[in-house]
C-alpha cells in the first residue's frame, strides 16, 4: 500500500507540473488586450460580426478585445500573420470560409488544419442567389431553362476569383449545367452595384447586401444555398430542393495559433456561445443577416473537416488549378 501511495503521489505531482501552465494560463488570461486579426475590410460581413461578438468579448472578460484588419492576398496576409504570432491567446483570428478554399487557389503559407486550433463558429449564413429582374425567371427551374438556350452569352459577377460567391456560383452551373462568363471584382459591393445596375445578370451573395434591392424591385432572389432554409428568408427555397446535396455556407468564427493553451481555448468558446446567444446580440447578427450558432472547439474542428471537401469540389467546378 505505501508503495502504491507514493507511486499515485509522484504521479499526481508530474501531472500537477505539467497542467500547471496550462491551468495558471486558463486562469490569468487575460492580462493585456487581445488582438482579433480579420482578413477583410472594415465595415463588411466579416468585420462587423467580429466587432459585435468582440465587443462584448471586451466586456466579459475586462480587456479590450481589438479587431485590426489585415487585407490582402485574398484573406491569406491575415492567415499567415495569425498562424505565425505567439500562442499565448493574445492574437486571435476572425476567420472566414475562405480560410479553407484559399489553399486550393493559391500558393499560402499555412495550413488550415495544422496551424490553428478553432475556437467557435459566430454564425453561419447562406449564400442567396439574386438576378436582375431583367432576367424573366422567378425560380431555379426556370432561371436554369432561361440560361440553357443563352449558353455562354449570360454572366455571373463574384467578389473576386477563388471566393466564397465565385466557387458557388461556379459549383451551381456545373450541377445544372449552365454555361456563363464569370465577372470577378474586388469585393461584393460593387459586384451588387452592377448587378442592381443590370450590368451583370446573376450573383450569389450575402442575405444582408441583396435584400434591399429585393425590397425595392432591383433584383430577384431565387433560392440560397445552405442544405436547409434560412430563418431570415424561410420562404426562398434551397438549391438543394433542385440539386440534391447541393450546399455551400458562408461562415465565420475564432480561431488561434495551434499551440494556444487548451483553458484558453475553452474558456473564449464558453463565453462565444454564450454571448452569441444573447438576445441583443443575436438581433444585431440576424439584421446583418447571419444565424448565431456559437459551437465547441470539437464542433468546429468537425464543421471545418466537413467543409474542406465541398470548398474542393467548388474549385474542381470553377477549373482553378495552381501553378
Amino acid at each position: 500500500m505505501k508503495r502504491w501511495g507514493a507511486t499515485w503521489a509522484t504521479t499526481m505531482c508530474a501531472l500537477a507540473a505539467a497542467l500547471g501552465p496550462s491551468l495558471a494560463a486558463g486562469q490569468s488570461w487575460p492580462q493585456r488586450p487581445v488582438k482579433v486579426i480579420t482578413p477583410f475590410v472594415a465595415g463588411g460581413n466579416t468585420d462587423s460580426q467580429a466587432r459585435i461578438v468582440s465587443e462584448r468579448l471586451s466586456a466579459v472578460l475586462g480587456q479590450p478585445f481589438v479587431v485590426e484588419n489585415r487585407i490582402g492576398a485574398g484573406g491569406a496576409i491575415a492567415t499567415e500573420f495569425v498562424a505565425k504570432a505567439p500562442a499565448d491567446g493574445y492574437t486571435l483570428f476572425f476567420a472566414a470560409s475562405p480560410l479553407l478554399s484559399l489553399p486550393l487557389v493559391q500558393k499560402v503559407n499555412y495550413d488550415p488544419f495544422r496551424d490553428f486550433a478553432p475556437i467557435s463558429i459566430v454564425g453561419i449564413a447562406p449564400y442567396v442567389i439574386g438576378v436582375h429582374v431583367s432576367v424573366p425567371v422567378t425560380t431555379i427551374k426556370e432561371f436554369v431553362d432561361y440560361v440553357k438556350p443563352r449558353s455562354g452569352k449570360m454572366n455571373y459577377a463574384s467578389g473576386g476569383t477563388g471566393t466564397g460567391t465565385h466557387l458557388t456560383g461556379a459549383l451551381f452551373l456545373v450541377r445544372a449545367g449552365l454555361r456563363m462568363q464569370h465577372i470577378p471584382y474586388k469585393g461584393g459591393a460593387q459586384a451588387v452595384a452592377d448587378l442592381v445596375g443590370g450590368q451583370v445578370h446573376m450573383y450569389f451573395g450575402n442575405a444582408a447586401e441583396l435584400i434591399q434591392h429585393s425590397k425595392s424591385g432591383k433584383i430577384r432572389l431565387l433560392a440560397v444555398s445552405t442544405d436547409k432554409r434560412s430563418a431570415q428568408l424561410p420562404d426562398l427555397p434551397t438549391i438543394a430542393e433542385s440539386y440534391p446535396g447541393f450546399r455551400t455556407y458562408s461562415w465565420n468564427g475564432y480561431l488561434a495559433p495551434a499551440a494556444t493553451p487548451k483553458p484558453i481555448i475553452e474558456r473564449i468558446a464558453q463565453e462565444v456561445i454564450r454571448i452569441v446567444r444573447e438576445p441583443a446580440t443575436a438581433e444585431r447578427l440576424n439584421n446583418i443577416g447571419v444565424e448565431p450558432l456559437g459551437n465547441t472547439p470539437a464542433e468546429f474542428g468537425a464543421f471545418m473537416r466537413q467543409d474542406a471537401p465541398v470548398w474542393r469540389d467548388a474549385v474542381n467546378a470553377a477549373g482553378i488549378r495552381l501553378d
